[in-house]
């Protein structure tokens, strides 16, 4: 009789647990500094910040670019100018049927993005080709280019002018990590602009 390999739905968890906080602990977290002190800038110097990924990662960029509109501060006009140019099914589709989806953010990139400005890719592998032109584009044109990666880090690795890299060989906890380490910058924004706030006041 064959036995069933199948671990149960605690194990499993648990399992699933332990992998992501073991990944949390080994991580190096000074490219994530260096992140939200960028976007820091940007917020100040009203700056524009693009993000983009694919499958969980093109979600979380829509869920990043909401938190860093609105949950780094509610009040009007004081959060980050950003977009994530996954969000506009229309110039996705049309982009992906007329040029190829290789070029679904690059080409957006040439017309939105300038010198200065920000790109937050969002992968787990590192080897999307959308992302692999994403990033050649937002360095041609002088972005500051961040990714958030797992697995190996891929071609993108070495791409990004500054990558946070979670060393983990599974995909949705790789796409849990890039929500986490986002969520950890949006709150620290945040915190420094309730001091800012308090500051002015006092």
């Amino acid at each position: 009789m064959t036995s069933n390999k199948t671990p149960s739905p605690n194990k499993l968890f648990a399992d699933y647990s332990k992998k992501l906080h073991a990944t949390l602990q080994a991580m190096d977290w000074r490219p994530l500094e260096h992140m939200a002190n960028t976007l820091k800038e940007c917020q100040e110097q009203k700056k524009q910040v693009f993000l983009c990924g694919n499958g969980g990662s093109a979600g979380n960029a829509a869920h990043i670019a909401n938190d860093f509109l609105y949950g780094i501060c509610k009040q009007a006009g004081e959060g980050l100018r950003v977009e994530a140019l996954t969000a506009n099914t229309s110039v996705l589709t049309c982009l992906a049927n007329d040029i190829g989806y290789d070029h679904i953010y690059s080409y957006q990139l040439q017309s939105k993005a300038q010198a200065g400005d920000v790109l937050i890719v969002l992968s787990g592998s590192g080897n999307s080709a959308n992302i692999i032109e994403a990033v050649n584009t937002g360095n041609r044109i002088g972005m500051i280019t961040y990714g958030l990666l797992g697995y190996d880090g891929g071609k993108a690795k070495n791409l990004v002018k500054q990558c946070l890299h979670f060393n983990i060989n599974d995909m949705q906890i790789s796409e849990d990590l890039q929500l986490i380490a986002c969520h950890m910058v949006m709150q620290w924004m945040y915190q420094s602009q309730q001091n800012k706030e308090c500051n002015d006041v006092c």
